[in-house]
């Protein structure tokens, strides 16, 4: 038996560039037929990382060679080839050459000379014994922790892994100074087998002691402290205290928040706990804009009180000016919205949004003019599921085709969301997952006529990541919408459905989809239906393209899937920052409509969905 180091070297696996270089020498990728092993011995290699950058003398040369012989042992072994062969030319002769120098000197300054790797891995070692040197909690089974058992490979990450496993299972268990040593690994040559042993010493359980807070100015310190969620006198857990850490950056208003503790517990067996924070601005001011061929340019600006009293309340006032040039409107409109959102609205987990607003729009569908004033509460159920519910007064003035009506109109919408992209950044690109959305919005009108309607909506995203690296991504969206009750032209024609634009199908004008009237304006329908496929693919490290296909249908029929099946299709290109992607489409219309244009152009930040 033999010992043996299971330490991966970190720094001899860090990335390492691939860049070539046309003077000094040539190589090829070593290599043993596994994609895991060969990404590392290339990453580990100087005579890779270095080709490109810095010019090689004969003894540099020589020296990176030697250097990398080691640093491809290092790698051979922490994957459990302990008997691997490894060998080294430069220009056909061995790097123990006592003659390579010579012979490298003489070679002419304008040739190069192959430096060529070849390793024949031997037997991978597996594990035989698995030992536990201490003694442990009697709650703790180490080996399912570890996640270990005899025959494993002898990788040694794996065996590093479980180390933190285990330490971090004993420290979520409150053994707050309980240590794990690097484990003890023995070869057995003969049987190709190793055995490895932790030494682990738990100590004595801990809980949390005082909790202070520092940093506070505006922020009230009874808001911050029941926003925790440990207390003094909880286990000492790791875990929690990290979980309670990003609950105090999830409120918002600190821009950043660190927790300390002190090294040495106190003598009553509790361990005290300092989080530092930092708040942010209590002002924040966002201009934004968009633009499109058939909506035109709008123009946005907002201001927001992050912390209004003191317990993390928002008020967020915005103004936007719509409809500037657009050829599917008829004059410039503007949109004004007032918000007030109170958390922790009764439970930790709800929230209380109280708005106001005034619309003034002009398009080919109906003029509108109207005022809203909504009362919402947001539930979060867990980190995937959130609902909300509330109910809104909208006072209507439209004109449809030279009919003008006045209606009131009082909603109770109700929606659930699921999300499972699993992004902790809301401003990033989703890449994996998806989110799927219900709502149900029972709506009675009064005015021009009383009645009763719901709108039913279920739209849902899903994102496939290709490589694994985020760079190519399949991105698609899907629509259902449906009115149940009313007529379809005694509805509030801003209530109607309409497809066509950026939210539906891209290449035609917006609400140009679905039924019209005989001057060609859109009528308005009571289904909808839509679904999008968008590929996504970066180059460089700031900019990509898209190319995308939309379709969907509209009809005065209240169920989906009826009408006639518009198609449009375009390309994109993206410009990545840290705020979100900045999009430029053009779509064009596979099929036609009444009135449509030849082409749209789409520009805004962010992606489509």
């Amino acid at each position: 038996m033999r010992a043996v180091s299971v330490i991966l070297a970190a720094a001899l696996l860090a990335s390492a560039a691939w860049s070539a270089d046309p003077q000094g020498y040539t190589l090829s990728n070593p290599s043993v037929d596994d994609d895991e092993v060969d990404a590392a011995l290339r990453e580990s290699s100087l005579l890779i990382s270095l080709r490109g950058k810095t010019p090689a003398s004969p003894f540099a040369l020589i020296d990176r060679a030697r250097g990398d012989y080691g640093r491809f042992q290092t790698v051979m072994e922490s994957f459990g080839y302990y008997k691997a062969t490894i060998k080294l030319t430069i220009g056909g002769r061995d790097i123990s050459d006592k003659t390579l120098p010579d012979v490298l000197e003489k070679v002419p300054q304008d040739q190069t000379v192959e430096v060529k790797t070849e390793i024949d891995r031997g037997p991978q070692y597996t594990l035989r014994g698995i030992a536990v040197e201490g003694t442990l909690p009697a709650d703790l089974d180490a080996n399912q922790v570890m996640g270990l058992k005899p025959g494993d490979p002898a990788v040694a990450e794996r065996v590093l892994s479980a180390q933190a496993a285990l330490l971090s299972a004993l420290q979520d268990k409150g053994y707050a100074f309980a240590t794990v040593d690097t484990p003890s690994a023995f070869a057995d040559d003969a049987a190709n087998v190793l055995d490895v042993s932790f030494a682990v010493d738990p100590g004595q359980k801990v809980r949390i002691g005082t909790i202070s807070i520092a940093g506070l100015k505006d922020v009230n310190e009874s808001y911050a402290r029941d926003c925790l969620t440990i207390h003094s006198g909880d286990l000492y857990q790791p875990s929690a205290i990290e979980a309670a850490r990003m609950k105090l950056v999830g409120l918002g208003v600190f821009s950043g928040v660190s927790v300390a503790a002190e090294k040495e517990r106190a003598t009553d067996g509790t361990v005290p706990l300092q989080f530092e924070v930092q708040e942010r601005a209590q002002h924040a001011v966002a201009l934004s804009g968009a633009y499109s061929t058939d909506l035109g340019a709008s123009l946005s600006a907002r201001w927001s009180h992050r912390n209004l009293l003191g317990n993390g309340e928002q008020l967020n006032l915005s103004a936007s000016g719509i409809g500037l040039g657009g050829t599917a409107t008829a004059g410039i409109g503007y949109n004004l919205t007032t918000q007030f959102i109170k958390p922790r609205f009764l439970r930790d987990d709800q929230e209380l949004e109280v708005t106001a607003g005034a619309v003034k729009q002009h398009l080919d569908a109906y003029a509108q003019t109207a005022e809203t004033f909504g009362i919402f509460a947001h539930k979060t159920f867990s980190p995937q599921w959130s609902g909300t519910s509330g109910l809104s007064f909208t006072h209507d003035e439209v004109s449809q085709e030279g009919s003008d009506r006045i209606y009131d109109l009082l909603a109770l919408p109700v929606t659930a969301a699921y999300d499972f992209t699993g992004l902790k950044n809301p401003l990033a690109d989703p890449l994996t997952g998806g989110r799927v959305a219900i709502s149900v919005t029972p709506t009675v009108a009064f005015g021009y006529k009383t009645l009763l309607f719901a709108v039913l909506q279920l739209s849902g995203t899903m994102y496939f990541d290709l490589g694994g690296d985020g760079r190519s991504v399949i991105a698609t969206r899907a629509l259902l919408a449906s009115i149940q009750g009313g007529d379809n032209y005694d509805l509030p024609p801003d209530q109607r459905l309409y497809s066509g634009g950026s939210g539906t199908v891209r290449g035609f004008r917006y609400q140009s989809i679905g039924p019209h009237y005989s001057s060609g304006n859109p009528t308005g329908a009571a289904s909808v239906d839509a679904l999008s496929l968008e590929y996504r693919q970066r180059v460089w490290s700031n900019y990509g393209f898209a190319a995308f296909v939309d379709a969907g249908q509209a009809s005065a029929d209240n169920l989906p899937f009826n009408g006639s099946i518009e198609v449009g299709a375009g390309v994109g290109a993206r410009y990545y920052t840290s705020i979100g992607a900045i999009r430029a489409d053009v779509a064009v219309p596979v099929t036609h409509v009444p009135n449509g244009d030849a082409f749209e152009i789409y520009i805004s930040i962010g992606q489509a969905f």
